[in-house]
């Protein structure tokens, strides 16, 4: 299928270090292959949790998703397009899938037992990557679509789904006994929709007690969010009881604070659950440290579990009625957690990641972004 010319813009960083980064403009292919769509990125979330996407690209294959020239990676993004041109039978041009894109003003992919709900892309590239991140869900009969909530779909779905599995984790292994779980970068989005799911088990005393790590410049924001029953700042984690079991959620990935959590609690700690990166220039291995050895929690695994015991459509049902009370909570009027900020092209791209690396960006705003 003829396409015409046609410019793609790709954000490109270096694997070798992270802050370099550049927009690259190439002329798209002339023509479609069969099994191929074409579609325009309308738009992608971008959060603390691509970068860890890009600290790990290499240890968890990030990278795979989306080829980039040597040397260089395209960052994997939550977000929706639009199809332009489809060669792919049920697939029609205007329509709309969300899923995960890379950070571009276009992309081609080759769809999969398309049907009713989406599509799967079946690149050879992508055959050995987890089908979780291959799915692509169709806008017009998704039910967790709402065109009302399209910037928190894209910023919050995908990591509630990973806070929603890590509390079903540790309650499924009884918070492993502990009487407390610490959860670091408490104002990354992942982190306090992990903290929201806890608190809904109960009232402190029914449940573990959770606490907050965070920095001083974020521990107002933190606190005033409800969920934490405390919030401790980084250079006060000696202040935390060792005399009582823990349980350790590591959203930062920052080496310093995992070695003075263990050095802390000692026995104490019960489990260590390694999750994010988003201290990524602190990242440090986890060999040597007293306690349990740092165990990194991949989500897919669990949901392959909770597939197994209540089904797929018991799972989707229970993550759905806890993503409404979440976006609820995130989105009242009363007490709202999060503003949208918008940024189109290469300088707000580039901007916007660049503050995320650094860890400038404010944890109220939630970016969304196009090129």
């Amino acid at each position: 299928m003829a396409l015409g010319k046609l410019t793609v813009q790709d954000f490109l960083v270096r694997r070798d270090d992270l802050r370099v980064c550049r927009v690259e403009a190439a002329t798209a292919p002339d023509t479609l292959r069969p099994g191929e769509i074409l579609l325009g990125v309308d738009a992608f979330a971008f959060t603390s949790n691509n970068v860890t996407y890009a600290a790990f690209g290499e240890a968890m294959s990030y990278w795979n998703f989306f080829p980039a020239p040597e040397g260089w990676g395209r960052i994997p993004v939550w977000g929706f397009g639009t199809v332009l041109s489809s060669t792919v039978d049920g697939i029609l041009p205007g329509e709309r899938f969300y899923g995960y894109y890379p950070m571009s003003s276009h992309v081609v992919l080759q769809p999969e037992r398309a049907g009713e709900a989406g599509f799967s892309d079946g690149a050879a590239h992508r055959k050995p990557l987890h089908a979780v991140y291959n799915q692509y869900l169709r806008a017009s009969t998704d039910p967790g679509y709402d065109p009302a909530h399209e910037a928190e779909q894209m910023l919050l779905r995908p990591l509630f789904i990973t806070s929603f599995l890590i509390d079903d984790f540790l309650a499924d292994n009884a918070f492993f006994g502990a009487q407390s779980v610490v959860l670091s970068s408490a104002s990354s989005k992942t982190a306090y929709g992990t903290a929201f799911q806890f608190a809904q088990r109960g009232p402190h005393g029914q449940r573990p007690e959770i606490v907050g790590l965070t920095s001083a410049a974020n521990a107002a924001f933190v606190a005033r969010l409800g969920c934490y029953d405390r919030v401790v700042t980084y250079d006060r984690v000696k202040s935390l009881s060792r005399e009582a079991p823990a349980v350790y959620v590591d959203m930062s990935g920052d080496g310093g604070v995992r070695k003075a959590i263990h050095l802390h609690f000692g026995e104490q700690l019960k489990y260590s659950c390694s999750v994010g990166g988003t201290h990524w220039d602190a990242l440090a291995g986890s060999g040597g440290l007293p306690g349990p050895r740092p165990t990194l929690f991949f989500a897919p695994a669990q949901i392959k579990k909770r597939m197994g015991d209540w089904g797929p459509v018991e799972l989707q049902k229970r993550i759905a009625v806890a993503w409404k009370a979440f976006l609820g909570m995130v989105t009242s009027p009363a007490q709202r957690w999060m503003k949208v900020v918008r940024g189109k092209g290469a300088a707000d791209v580039g901007r916007v990641y660049l503050a995320m690396l650094d860890g400038r960006a404010k944890p109220d705003e939630g970016y969304i972004l196009s090129l």
